[in-house]
């Protein structure tokens, strides 16, 4: 999924590039140096999350072409690795798949990092069958626990539920090196990492949905974009995560209702770092860009409302008001 993604990022980086270049303007969309003023330079530390990561790079990459004295660095050393180093203040911001969390925020406070919190993106995941599959339109939690759990010997539809079908249960899903594996199973299985491994595991999605469309008991997950673009060939299992089966969408992903598989994206940037004019202008084109870049990198965009509040953290720092920090 990691691969498929950045290949969609380096598409929509190219992209963008060509739609400044259709408009005819030669003028960085950040404005800066658009007005006569001197061009931006500096270097842009950034590390934290393996699934945000790869949106900040396409961000930099392109941030970078068009300021090219601004050299932005983006590690991925993990969300709770990351933030240890932001809050030691070796970074400028770090990319997070989850909220920063209290003893996250009691070390930075200690060490006198004020930091603010801006969503990016939407992620989501779906879980998939054989459109052949007319027994399992809905599963629990505790279900997909019981499939996919550590040490789980489930090898037939008919022992998730006595009311399924003796139909053989083939399992396809990403390897242990993609961010899309963390994310499930520490939201299906409790712990990241996780899981059962005697299924078919790839780092290409389109094997598995291969491997799904070709098999009556086949099941898998991946990102809900990378499903939309082959729901002609699958079928989509509506989860309940406690309170009613809730069928993934576009909109159901944005509010948060298909829980527990969809999480807001952030980048945490330190107010500090927000002072220099390179760090601002890059936030501000990560955020005026960040609905095509997710659209094209197979994640979820932001709404108006969560680009709104971003924009709003934003401005609030670089016009020289307290950031929030809750």
């Amino acid at each position: 999924m990691k691969r498929i993604r950045w290949i969609a990022m380096v598409a929509a980086v190219m992209a963008i590039a060509l739609v400044g270049v259709a408009c005819g303007g030669d003028e960085p969309s950040d404005g800066a140096g658009g007005d006569g003023t001197a061009a931006l330079s500096g270097d842009i530390r950034i590390d934290g999350s393996s699934t945000v990561g790869p949106l900040t790079e396409a961000a930099a990459e392109f941030f970078q072409g068009e300021n090219p004295d601004v050299r932005v660095t983006v590690g991925i050393s993990g969300t709770g690795g990351g933030f240890e180093k932001f809050c030691a203040g070796e970074t400028d911001a770090n990319d997070a798949s989850r909220q920063i969390e209290t003893d996250e925020e009691e070390l930075c406070t200690t060490a006198g990092v004020e930091w603010v919190e801006m969503q990016v993106a939407n992620d989501g995941i779906a879980v998939v069958i054989n459109p052949e599959n007319d027994w399992a339109d809905n599963l629990t939690v505790e279900q997909l626990k019981m499939i996919w759990n550590e040490g789980s010997t489930i090898d037939n539809w008919n022992q998730v539920d006595p009311s399924f079908p003796d139909v053989p249960l083939e399992l396809f899903g990403p390897g242990t090196d993609s961010g899309t594996f963390d994310y499930f199973t520490d939201a299906i299985n409790g712990e990241e990492g996780v899981s059962r491994t005697d299924y078919q595991a790839t780092e290409d999605d389109n094997v598995a949905v291969q491997g799904v469309a070709g098999s009556k008991g086949g099941m898998a997950y991946f990102g809900l974009s990378y499903y939309e673009q082959n729901a002609a060939q699958l079928k989509v299992v509506a989860v309940d995560g406690g309170s009613g089966p809730v069928t993934p969408s576009l909109e159901t992903v944005q509010s948060g209702e298909y829980t527990p598989l969809s999480r807001p994206l952030f980048i945490y940037p330190s107010a500090e770092a927000l002072q220099r004019p390179e760090m601002a202008a890059f936030m501000q084109f990560y955020l005026d860009n960040a609905q095509s870049i997710a659209e094209q990198a197979l994640f979820v965009p932001i709404t108006a409302e969560q680009t709104a509040a971003a924009q709003a953290v934003l401005d609030g720092i670089v016009g020289g008001a307290s950031p929030s920090a809750e």
